[in-house]
């Protein structure tokens, strides 16, 4: 049988074909807009979303047996907003994950409700890319549309209700929405009181590997594919990589290097770290996870190269860098604020260390050095919490990079395993799907059996010595500047 993987990403929307061993077939990538109509907000339009990966189905299955597909799960953008009327039509732009608009909102929630509280119904705080705090601002500012509201949605979510007609989202997902009570696995009554919604409002709560319906017959007949393919819940697009890269079960890491950034500890225990600065969600393998999340991370060598340097040849750039450990200038990646685990919407992206001898080359590395280092912030918060992590998983189109890998592997002091697809969440999804449909027992089967490490990057003792003495450095930077960004925005 085949399966199809859907990544709901940021920018495009990769699909992914997988057979039951766990081979990928083809993958397939359709790109659609992303608006800032003011400053620090992010938008997108669900019917883009559902589009382009309607068309996306088509291409990925235009050459293969279509009555072979049995199953399409999902990873997907977490956070956003999407609301939905009586008639089932989207009430306004989903509001997305980095979406900086809800700063007084989120301040209601953690000073006034106070985190105790938040933590103790939902085992997080509230952060300002969180859907909590995005409903709060449309009941506040637009409350013609709060009324509307029939349905409260993840974006990816939207995609699964368009193929099977279910309103539904998944644990892991879910967590991210600050509405649910993550221990118990169900929705936080008193959370949904505070945002003035009702459970009748929110869809129903599946676990990743679940199936919520089957395909709608109308789909069914335009795609050519067997009604009874199985519509599975998939996971956020984090928990989805975990998957993908095999980060399931107890004590796994793994880093993803895209749009955003994130170190996903798996766990089969539920624990909250005390300072709410990593995440406490649930997992798509049924278990739980901690995350920290990092707004900008390859985003932000994206935005180095192509909006301030101009250039495309992100390797060409890489390959002038030498003096590893050396680099007297830093870098705070915090172009869209920053979450993990700093919880600051106002944090900015800053140079420090520039002088009259400092090149292209000292800058290029200092943005992929300050993403690494902005990632052992939250390693560092895991590691007071008892956790040891020897070793770690690494994705996303930054994983691509062998100076980025080897970066991460000094800078963290652990061994990176490179495993041989980097197509972490829309793989994660397809192994969900395949896990629904019975090829495998579990999601833990599913990664032992599918995902393979081909090679490792090990730290070097020198190297790892040096960047322990720059990350020292880095690690003051923040806290010096932090009263300043409220300032300048």
């Amino acid at each position: 049988m085949l399966y199809i993987g859907v990544d709901l990403g940021t920018s495009a929307v990769k699909l992914l074909l997988m057979d039951a061993e766990g081979k990928i077939q083809k993958i397939v990538s359709r790109e659609y807009p992303l608006s800032f109509p003011h400053p620090g907000w992010s938008e997108q339009n669900p019917e883009d979303w559902w589009k382009q990966s309607l068309e996306g189905i088509k291409e990925l299955t235009a050459e293969c047996d279509k009555s072979q597909v049995a199953g399409i799960s999902f990873g997907g953008q977490m956070h956003g907003l999407v609301i939905l009327d009586e008639k089932d039509e989207v009430i306004r732009p989903a509001i997305l994950w980095n979406d900086g608009r809800t700063g007084k909102e989120t301040d209601y929630l953690n000073q006034v409700i106070g985190k105790e509280k938040l933590s103790e119904y939902t085992a997080n705080i509230a952060f300002a890319g969180f859907t909590a705090p995005k409903i709060l601002w449309v009941k506040e500012h637009e409350p013609e549309n709060f009324q509307k509201i029939k349905k409260i949605m993840l974006p990816k979510d939207y995609l699964a209700y368009k193929l099977s007609g279910v309103h539904c989202s998944d644990m892991s997902d879910a967590s991210g929405m600050l509405l649910l009570d993550v221990k118990n696995r169900c929705w936080s009554k008193e959370m949904l009181d505070i945002c003035g919604i009702s459970e009748e409002q929110m869809p129903e709560l599946f676990e990743s590997y679940e199936t919520v319906g089957t395909l709608k017959p109308e789909l069914a007949e335009e795609l050519g594919i067997p009604a009874s393919c199985k519509i599975v819940a998939g996971a956020g697009d984090n928990a989805a990589a975990a998957v993908g890269t095999g980060t399931v079960g107890d004590g796994r890491c793994n880093i993803s290097l895209g749009t955003s950034g994130t170190i996903f500890i798996s766990s089969k225990e539920f624990g909250v770290d005390p300072y709410n600065a990593l995440h406490a969600f649930a997992h798509a393998d049924g278990n739980y996870h901690l995350m920290g999340c990092m707004l900008s991370a390859a985003s932000c060598n994206k935005w180095w190269m192509d909006e301030i340097i101009g250039t495309a040849d992100y390797a060409g750039e890489q390959a002038k860098i030498t003096k590893l450990g050396e680099n007297k200038v830093f870098f705070l990646p915090y172009l869209m604020g920053e979450r993990s685990p700093h919880n600051n919407p106002n944090a900015r992206g800053t140079f420090i260390g520039l002088t009259m001898d400092s090149t292209r080359a000292d800058m290029t590395q200092a943005v992929l050095e300050g993403v690494a280092f902005a990632i052992r912030d939250s390693f560092e918060v895991a590691k007071s919490l008892g956790i040891q992590i020897e070793r770690t998983k690494i994705c996303g189109g930054g994983a691509k990079s062998p100076l980025w890998k080897k970066m991460i592997a000094n800078i963290l002091n652990v061994k990176v395993d490179v495993i041989e697809s980097e197509e972490g969440p829309a793989l994660g999804g397809a192994m969900l799907a395949a896990v629904a449909n019975g090829e495998y027992t579990s999601v833990e089967e599913a990664a032992e059996k599918i995902v393979k490490v081909i090679d490792t990057v090990e730290p070097e003792p020198e190297l790892a010595a040096k960047y322990e003495e720059k990350y020292r450095k880095f690690a003051k930077i923040y806290p010096t500047v932090k009263e300043l960004f409220g300032e300048i925005i």
